[in-house]
């Protein structure tokens, strides 16, 4: 191992004696090209997962692109390009292509054209880099996902302080041996991750059809009648459709002062927020709330995309954006049963295709009217309780398997940081025999 020196810099420790440190605006310069006149029409997208592509790759759509080109910068082959908003979140790639960026993207490349651009790249990969920038930034958003995880961080760099950053620079050699190294190691970490994320996919899929059959088909062999809707083509004989509004019914109690539980509807389910941590969008008053009671269905309507649907073990308030609903005849309807109707048409789609809104702005509604008048399948109360058990048991199984799958990527991901770490920053040697 070499000597070792200490840098003095929290987040990257000690270095190697003959690596030097130099500032960012040193060592790397900002490309600032506009797309005026247009050059490209290729507008290019850039995400912590998918790095840089082009923007009909991108998973989920985002947001819809301008129509003027020239409002764009130019990106090129072998640039570093970073999200000047998301840079804490991982959102820096390196471009393979020639296209037009959003201009609060920027575009890094080595001031000197012999050092490996992907040392660099992998450099801002490093989540221990990534975090100490924390405090550098104007703004900070913190939005919570439909899975409850807190997984967006908006805070904009700006490059006059990003450049004053000190980061390591090896020599020109060992540059390429460390980015030769880690494209091997990154790649077969990659094709193992994408492995894992396809079994989920699948399971992810298989979850959806049991939920579909088991609450359109039951969960025994039995003969099946055709209907008229063009959901629920085929039901048992001993089942029938009824509109929504015959089983339910919309409440609305305004708590009218604060102090109550605030619960929150994700796709894992119903939880109380933790306003204490400033978790999710945070109101300036909960007086405006509405209760939810125990047995209570909560549903997000207002995000047929990414929102949800869950039936109440709680007493608390949530947003008056919400729909909340219930049962009108408990006695003779299982709660669990039509719980899974409801989610079997979030996760099919069901209710998304009776939507009005603007999609790709989140902002996909599923009207009262409409939701109403939705006809539904209702099974005898012994049926709805068996199906209710079956997918209870049944989903349990899935989703166990899938958090495991879930545990090993996250081990793969942070295994993948660490080994980027450790190697940019010179605490480990590439293999001589590599």
């Amino acid at each position: 191992m070499k000597n070792m020196k200490n840098t003095n810099i929290p987040w990257l420790g000690y270095v190697p004696e003959n690596w030097e440190l130099k500032k960012i605006k040193y060592t790397l310069q900002e490309r600032i090209e506009k797309n005026n006149p247009v050059k490209s029409e290729n507008i290019l997208s850039l995400t912590a997962k998918q790095g840089v592509i082009p923007h009909s790759e991108k998973e989920g759509g985002g947001n819809k692109p301008k129509e003027d080109f020239s409002a764009y910068r130019l990106a090129y082959p072998g640039d570093i390009v970073m999200n000047s908003m998301n840079i804490l979140s991982g959102s820096v790639g390196l471009s393979k292509y020639f296209g037009c960026v959003s201009p609060v993207y920027y575009m890094l490349r080595p001031s000197d054209k012999n050092h490996d651009v992907r040392f660099y790249n992998y450099i801002f990969q490093s989540t221990v880099f990534q975090r100490s920038l924390f405090g550098l930034g104007n703004g900070i958003l913190i939005k919570e996902s439909g899975n409850g995880k807190l997984n967006t961080i908006r805070m904009r760099i700006p490059m006059d302080k990003f450049g004053q950053l000190f980061i390591p620079v090896a020599p020109i050699i060992e540059q390429h041996r460390i980015a030769d190294f880690l494209d091997a190691k990154c790649e077969k970490i990659d094709a193992i991750t994408s492995d894992i994320e396809d079994e989920i996919t699948t399971l992810e899929k298989y979850k959806k059809s049991e939920i579909f059959k088991a609450v359109s088909k039951g969960v025994d062999n039995t003969s099946l009648k055709s209907t008229n809707s063009d959901v629920w083509t085929e039901i048992p004989e001993s089942w029938k459709l009824a509109d929504i509004k015959y089983l339910f019914e919309i409440v609305k109690r305004i708590a009218g002062e604060e102090g109550y539980d605030i619960l929150s509807v994700t796709q894992r389910g119903l939880k109380i927020k933790d306003i204490s941590n400033n978790e999710g969008q945070i109101a300036n008053n909960y007086s405006g709330y509405q209760f939810v009671y125990p047995t209570d269905y909560v549903m997000n309507h207002m995000d047929l995309l990414t929102g949800w649907v869950d039936c109440s073990s709680m007493f608390g308030v949530t947003s008056p954006d919400y729909r909340v609903f219930r049962l009108r005849d408990k006695n003779n309807n299982n709660l669990e049963y039509y719980k899974y109707v409801m989610q079997c048409c979030y996760l099919c789609r069901i209710f998304y295709s009776l939507g009005q809104g603007v999609s790709n702005l989140g902002r996909w509604r599923l009207q009262t009217s409409s939701f109403m008048n939705f006809l539904v399948p209702v099974p005898p109360i012994a049926e709805q309780e068996h199906i209710a058990e079956y997918l209870s048991r049944k989903i349990s199984e899935i989703d166990a398997t899938i958090e495991l799958k879930q545990a090993q990527l996250d081990t793969l991901a942070e295994y993948k940081k660490s080994l980027i770490y450790e190697y940019v920053t010179g605490k480990k040697e590439v293999p001589a025999d590599v």
